[in-house]
């Protein structure tokens, strides 16, 4: 009897503490259409499989991808509030711009944007991968300014950087969906690893 009433303690022990020992930490995607998956399932995107690595690699960590195609800097900035709250993510990986750039909206606003959602994370003890993008050099001097707004802005805040998400697909037509804007599922692989190298470090 003795024995029977100890397990059922030890089971009700369990049951309360379980949840907070395995909660595990999040990191919460911040992205565009790049990092939605656009086009394709989003189970083949970059930051779901940026999830099965975590598991795959025995780390504490969930994946949140918080991204919208078309979204822009403005649009993650008002999001990015609510979302920290909400998932209170050990780190955040903000990968946003590339709209803003193809619009031509003004860079001021872009960097602006991209400062507060940093200093927001900062605030809410979350560490920060910043994820840059480039534009085609049709776009002039206004292609050289956006792309260095992320090296500026990794800089003065001292977080991690990764200059370029699609550097290593950007030169392989064939892994461009028919827009030439969009990686195919069998770039994510590779936009996976490009990403991991630059985050890896970050995990606690």
């Amino acid at each position: 009897m003795r024995s029977a009433l100890s397990a059922c303690l030890l089971l009700v022990a369990l049951l309360f503490t379980a949840p907070f020992a395995h909660a595990g930490k999040t990191i919460v995607v911040m992205g565009d259409s790049l990092s939605a998956g656009y086009g394709i399932r989003p189970e083949q995107a970059w930051p779901a499989l940026l999830g099965q690595r975590l598991a795959e690699k025995r780390f504490d960590y969930s994946v949140a991808n918080l991204s919208i195609s078309g979204e822009t800097t403005a649009g993650g900035r008002s999001r990015l509030g609510p979302a920290l709250k909400e998932r209170q993510p050990a780190l955040v990986v903000i990968a946003l711009g590339a709209n803003d750039g193809l619009r031509g909206l003004p860079l001021a606003q872009m960097r602006d944007n991209l400062l507060a959602m940093i200093d927001a994370s900062q605030s809410a003890k979350a560490r920060v991968l910043l994820i840059g993008m480039r534009l085609p050099p049709n776009y002039g001097p206004y292609a050289e300014e956006f792309r260095s707004i992320f090296a500026d802005l990794a800089k003065q805040k001292k977080v991690a950087l990764l200059p370029f998400l699609l550097e290593p697909v950007a030169l392989q037509p064939r892994l461009f969906q028919a827009d030439n804007l969009h990686p195919v599922a069998e770039a994510q692989p590779l936009v996976l690893d490009h990403v991991w190298a630059a985050l890896a470090p970050l995990l606690k």
